[in-house]
């Protein structure tokens, strides 16, 4: 149980001072992945279990995927250009926007990587009329997943301040 702090002692230090954000732990991303590889691998047989059937992975869902990588991919270049390699600023709220867009997708990402994947090792050795078609775009829209986490972490990085900016 926590207690409200005492106004006569000192108030408890900010881990960082200076108000930046932390890029994102890698260890944060793997648990997220290994909790939705967890929940994609159990998907099928509850699903089953629940509907007599399981999901059909479409290439509408994978090609969604595909794209929302890009466009991360296309605004951390975007970002690079302007704020590292031209030496521009852009509106701080701008710059929030984009982080806070980063940061939100690689964990998006992970939890869709791991649970496609997952997902497709449901599949693995099964002998299903459709198992190696929900095998294959599963493990793709898995790798589109990867995708969105890397081009995320791509946009963290190019959010960074040189340390002789404000």
């Amino acid at each position: 149980m926590s207690r409200l702090p005492d106004p006569e002692q000192e108030p408890v230090p900010d881990p960082d001072p200076a108000g930046r954000v932390l890029p994102t732990r890698p260890g944060t991303l793997v648990a997220v992945g290994l909790a939705a590889l967890v929940a994609g691998w159990a998907l099928r047989p509850v699903s089953i279990a629940l509907q007599g059937t399981a999901p059909r992975v479409t290439w509408v869902q994978v090609l969604a995927l595909a794209l929302v990588a890009a466009i991360l991919a296309a605004v951390a270049w975007s970002t690079y250009r302007t704020l590292q390699a031209r030496r521009q600023r852009i509106a701080a709220h701008q710059a929030v926007n984009r982080l806070v867009l980063a940061k939100a997708c690689a964990l998006a990402g992970a939890a869709v990587a791991g649970g496609y994947l997952g997902y497709a090792l449901s599949w693995v050795g099964n002998e299903a009329e459709l198992a190696e078609e929900r095998l294959v775009r599963s493990v793709i829209a898995g790798l589109a997943g990867v995708a969105i986490v890397a081009a995320s972490l791509l946009l963290e990085r190019a959010c960074r301040v040189r340390p002789e900016d404000d």
